[in-house]
């Protein structure tokens, strides 16, 4: 799961780099500010909840 995770967190952090780069492209920046913290939270509720079964 946290194979996965790190890939996305990868993927947007370049998608919002490029975005950022590149004038034209400016809102795939924001598409890939917002993609990686949702994943972000969605990593951190994830563990907590794996957490709270133990």
């Amino acid at each position: 799961m946290w194979t996965v995770l790190v890939i996305l967190l990868v993927v947007w952090l370049v998608l919002a780099i490029v975005g950022f780069a590149l004038e034209g492209l400016l809102w795939l920046g924001v598409i890939g500010v917002v993609l990686f913290l949702g994943t972000v939270v969605f990593g951190i509720l994830r563990q907590r909840a794996a957490r709270a079964k133990r």
